[in-house]
């Protein structure tokens, strides 16, 4: 008897045909969708990597300038004492030696207003405060000085800005008489603070004299009185060249016989220190830097010093600081003039044949150096703003350049190399943006920010990772279902807590509660180990029918109780042994006795903090790679024979350490880019000490504390997004390398 035939299938019927079709549809609409999705987060990435390069690239474009107007000097006759200009840089100033005073058009050099200074006899000695401060001193044959201001008044008529000079005598028109007998005042140097003023005058012997004046403003008038004060100087041996007083008044700088520089202390009225200036070579000009701290001495082969007032072995001494020298003609190239900006760190230098060099003293950077003019540069002047130069030479013409020159503050050297700060014992790494002075000299350095985010990833992961790691092995391999199915979705949501939280609460309870316990938290590390491992081996040692009461997996619950008891007990017995090795006060020892500095707000704060945020992360991801590991890899081990442990160690671990791996970068990731728990727990000082219990600054927070406050397109403002490029650059760097680890740990460990 035949077998019926199997009824054939018809895999070719209209609405199999339909269904492969649309089955092919969705496969096209998913792969396009996710290469799109893919496409898109990679444009992204590239978008915030080239916008942030797009801010930051202009902070090393070099200066440049441009010829904007030449003309001849207004005025010919007689020699020019000082060329100044304005706020708007549109009118400018020239006084010459005959005591007159032209203001005169910046655009093309037309006179608008001519006055006399009124001071009789002849003008025989000029200097100037600070060129911000716009206060002149002159001096006469008679041994006379009249203070004089240049100001500015502006208006709007017509809706058009007007703007109108005039001469002020801030402490009358009457002049200062510095010499009783009349002598012939052939240098003058002025200093002018808000409480004291300076003037410093050599005669026509070459003796030098100084005057100190205290102010008081009159109840009545309202007028500033000034009180004589006479300073009784050291002798200076030679010819006196030039006389400089720094800010505070307390330090003069003697230049003599083009060589030697005496400092002098005002307040002691001592000779405090003799520098030889051979090495250096012959002295052509000296000038103060803004802020009247530094002194630029420049010299006949062309280089420019920076010196200042720094503390060595306890006193202070005047030091060289650094160096710079413009590109030389020949042999040489002598400096003529040298003329600081007035609101930072820059100044320009003249050397011979129309070479002008820009340079900034903080970033020791050289940001132009080129001829300009023809001829010999005799007179530089800078606009407050930095935006516009004026250049007369010898020949009687003055050249009007724009200068293109944002950003000189910013260096590698001066965002990554130790610098030598005014007034500072040595170069450090220091971030300072802001200050409340005006010739406040911007400290850049990124490196104690880098430090400070290491520092607080290093604290925050060694907590974190042992604890999550442990926890995600226990969870996944030893930890009986049921309970797993209550633990772990526990643990996660500790993820959604948000971090300003935890700040808070690090910040304002574990801090204050850290500082009055240190020794009890250092005791629970200690007591709290011990105790579980005692705990372990007396359970163990049990009878049997007292361990098997409780079902293989279900351990955790009995070791909570152990867990609060430890801590109790450490946090009890630290008091007592506190006052027997520790006088009391374990904080005090530390500070007093081990000169360890302790800060209430500190790296072991956010290290806790942090750690606590990091660990869902860390666990999550971990536990799911170990608890993915196929069974039959792990019942294959135990049936060989191997025990439980050993098949975790050898077979699980191997398997998962790809998952692990990742787990602990991305929770690295996370503890680098952490903004609101460093930023509330740290106190946010910018330091590079490795001590846990100081602070630090990470640059997340660095960034979320400072852009607020900085000026949109300023050296601070493109700094910031300089150190968030950093920061990208560090993600970037820590996820590549988490990729390549991960990637041969599964070709190393994937053939299990």
């Amino acid at each position: 008897m035949s077998r019926p035939l199997s009824p054939e299938i018809d895999f070719n019927t209209p609405a199999l045909r339909r269904h492969r079709k649309g089955r092919a549809f969705k496969n096209k609409l998913a792969s396009i969708g996710i290469a799109v999705g893919g496409l898109s987060i990679i444009g992204a990435v590239l978008l915030i990597f080239f916008y942030l390069l797009y801010e930051v690239a202009p902070m090393f474009v070099p200066a440049k300038v441009e010829l904007v107007n030449q003309y001849q000097v207004p005025v010919t006759s007689n020699e020019t004492l000082m060329l100044a200009m304005e706020e708007q840089a549109e009118v400018a100033i020239r006084v010459r030696k005959s005591g007159e005073v032209n203001f005169f058009s910046v655009s093309d050099g037309h006179t608008l207003q001519t006055e006399q200074i009124p001071l009789p006899g002849k003008i025989s000695a000029f200097d100037i405060n600070t060129q911000a401060s716009r206060l002149m001193a002159f001096a006469n044959n008679q041994g006379e000085v009249l203070l004089v201001k240049h100001n500015y008044k502006v208006t709007y008529p017509n809706d058009k800005r007007l703007i109108t000079p005039e001469l002020s005598y801030p402490y009358g028109e009457e002049p200062l008489t510095l010499f009783e007998n009349g002598k012939v005042i052939t240098n003058i140097t002025l200093r002018d603070g808000e409480e004291t003023m300076v003037l410093a005058a050599m005669d026509d012997h070459g003796e030098l004299h100084a005057s100190r004046y205290l102010k008081e403003v009159d109840f009545l008038s309202e007028e500033v009185v000034l009180e004589y004060e006479a300073i009784n100087l050291p002798s200076i041996a030679g010819i006196i060249n030039q006389v400089e007083i720094d800010q505070t008044m307390r330090w003069m700088f003697v230049l003599a016989d083009q060589r030697l520089l005496h400092v002098i202390n005002l307040e002691e009225e001592s000779l405090t220190q003799t520098i030889t200036l051979d090495a250096v070579g012959t002295i052509t000009s000296m000038n103060m830097l803004l802020g009247e701290n530094s002194i630029l001495i420049g010299n006949s082969q062309g280089k420019i010093s920076q010196w200042f007032m720094a503390r060595q072995d306890d006193k202070w001494r005047l030091s060289m600081a650094r160096s710079f020298a413009i590109e030389t003609q020949g042999s040489s190239n002598k400096i003529q003039a040298i003329a600081s900006e007035q609101r930072r760190k820059g100044f320009f230098v003249a050397g011979e044949n129309g070479q002008l060099a820009i340079f900034h003293s903080t970033a020791h950077r050289t940001l132009l150096d080129e001829k300009l003019v023809d001829g010999e540069i005799e007179f530089l002047s800078i606009s407050p703003r930095a935006k516009d130069l004026l250049i007369q030479t010898r020949q009687g013409e003055i050249y009007h350049f724009k200068v293109h020159n944002e950003h000189p503050e910013i260096s590698w050297a001066s965002m990554w190399d130790e610098i030598w700060y005014e007034g500072y014992e040595k170069p450090e790494y220091i971030w300072q943006s802001s200050s409340s002075s005006s010739d406040f000299e911007p400290k850049y350095s990124l490196v104690p920010l880098a430090f400070g985010t290491l520092k607080g990833a290093f604290y925050a992961m060694l907590l974190a990772a042992p604890l999550a790691i442990a926890g995600a092995i226990y969870t996944a391999y030893f930890m009986a279902p049921a309970l797993r199915r209550k633990v772990k979705p526990i643990i996660e949501l500790m993820e959604a807590l948000p971090t300003v939280i935890l700040g808070f609460l690090a910040g304002l309870a574990l801090a204050p509660f850290l500082e009055n316990n240190l020794l009890g938290v250092f005791a629970i590390l200690i007591v709290l180990p011990v105790s579980m491992l005692v705990f372990g081996f007396c359970w163990a040692n049990m009878p049997a029918k007292v361990r098997h009461l409780l079902p293989e997996g279900w351990h955790v619950p009995i070791l909570i109780p152990v867990i609060l008891l430890s801590g109790w007990l450490a946090l009890s017995i630290s008091p007592s042994i506190e006052i027997f090795f520790f006088n009391g006060s374990m904080v005090d020892w530390l500070n007093n006795d081990l000169g360890v500095s302790f800060s209430q707000r500190n790296a072991l704060i956010v290290g806790l903090a942090m750690g606590f945020a990091v660990i869902p992360t860390i666990f999550s991801i971990a536990e799911d790679a170990i608890f993915s590991v196929p069974k039959s890899l792990s019942y294959g081990s135990l049936a060989l024979g191997a025990t439980p442990w050993q098949t975790m160690i050898k077979v699980v671990l191997p398997t998962a350490s790809p998952g692990i791996f990742s787990a602990l970068m991305i929770g690295m990731g996370r503890a680098v880019g952490e903004t609101m728990i460093v930023l509330m727990a740290t106190g946010n000082t910018p330091i590079t000490d490795i001590n846990i219990f100081e602070g630090m600054r990470t640059l997340a927070a660095n960034i979320a504390v400072e852009v607020p406050e900085s000026e949109v397109g300023s050296s601070h403002y493109r700094i910031l997004f300089l150190t968030g490029f950093v920061l990208f650059l560090f993600t970037f760097i820590f996820n590549t390398a988490a990729e390549t680890v991960r990637q041969r740990l599964r070709i190393k460990y994937g053939q299990l």
